[in-house]
């Protein structure tokens, strides 16, 4: 077999498979957020499969060029799908779509009118210092939100997906960016047959694992359901019982930067067992969402307080352990179905 269709082989494999987790993802997770981003990540990545080449080049078919930009408007996607996998309380807004389309039409533009102006090399570079840009931005959440995710096979997968297209990512990027010219059909062959197992190894990953523990069919934050202990959860019923002590007693919850790890020192056990706990005793898949609800507990009996009728909410907020009005707005919304402010009104008119 030639290197030329060896390297179709791969592309097309490829393609067929990122098209058929597109329609996966669509098809059992379609009102997900993640998984909707997910299957936009995976078309923007058979994009790429089927149009990216290592080198410089200023000549670019015309019909060529759209595929090229929509890869590229695809780190954009990439980023917003590690968002939306690591945090369940992501929502898309309207500016998340001007970015993408700002990428994607640069990179289209580049194609058709930079390159061929004598400004490939330009044109190349900056669009893929725009991919590694948000390469960093990607790890970055990932690193930030990882921690705060209580379903250990979903974690050890989540990770698994972001460094895999982030390393590709990030070394395609680097080699355009290096690269003088064109790299030949050996690098093209050898490029198009790492995606092709990256993309192989992802697939397999999520098939390990089940899509509701990957995907959430609601992203609510969940009700508090203990379930009842039996003789031999004697054990881990005191921790449970330890553990909301110190949410209701000490108010831990209120704490700046509070991490599972610090309530784990605090109650003398592993951070893996405190996880476990509070995922499967409690019914909670995030910590963050485990703290807020807390938090917006308390928030909400100040809200129904007519002691406390002209307190500011941003205090209230505050005092419950928010950083900012935003997210405790968008949080508290999310768990009662109405703003805080709607919340004190409703209490008022009732009392």
């Amino acid at each position: 077999m030639t290197l030329a269709a060896t390297e179709l082989a791969f592309r097309a494999a490829s393609v067929a498979l990122l098209l058929v987790l597109a329609v996966s993802l669509l098809s059992d997770f379609r009102n997900v957020l993640a998984a909707r981003l997910g299957a936009a990540f995976a078309l923007g990545s058979a994009a790429h499969a089927a149009s990216y080449s290592i080198g410089v080049s200023s000549l670019v078919p015309v019909w060529h060029a759209p595929l090229i930009a929509l890869s590229t408007g695809n780190i954009v996607v990439f980023w917003l799908f590690t968002r939306g996998l690591f945090d369940e309380a992501f929502r898309l807004r309207w500016w998340h779509g001007l970015i993408w389309a700002a990428v994607t039409a640069f990179s289209f533009v580049g194609c058709l009118w930079i390159a061929p102006g004598g400004n490939a090399r330009f044109s190349v570079t900056v669009v893929n210092l725009i991919v590694l840009g948000f390469i960093a931005l990607a790890v970055a959440q990932t690193i930030r939100s990882w921690s705060a995710d209580l379903v250990e096979r979903r974690r050890r997968v989540r990770v698994f997906i972001v460094c895999a297209a982030a390393l590709y990512g990030g070394l395609n990027a680097l080699l355009q960016i290096l690269a003088a010219g064109s790299a030949g059909d050996v690098a093209n062959t050898i490029n198009a047959g790492v995606l092709a197992c990256i993309v192989a190894a992802i697939a397999c990953a999520m098939m390990r694992i089940d899509g509701a523990d990957l995907f959430p069919a609601s992203t609510s934050a969940p009700a508090i359901f203990p379930q009842p202990a039996r003789s031999d959860e004697s054990a881990d019923q005191k921790l449970i019982d330890a553990l909301m002590r110190l949410m209701a007693d000490e108010r831990v919850y209120r704490q700046e930067n509070i991490t599972i790890g610090v309530l784990a020192t605090r109650l003398k056990i592993p951070e893996y067992r405190l996880r476990r706990l509070i995922n499967q005793r409690l019914g909670y898949r995030n910590f963050n969402v485990f703290l807020n609800n807390h938090r917006i507990e308390e928030a909400k009996a100040a809200l129904a307080d007519p002691a406390q009728a002209e307190v500011p909410i941003i205090t209230i907020a505050m005092d419950a352990g928010f950083q900012s009005l935003g997210p405790f707005n968008r949080a508290f919304k999310a768990v009662t179905g109405v703003t805080p402010t709607e919340y004190r009104r409703l209490k008022v008119n009732a009392a």
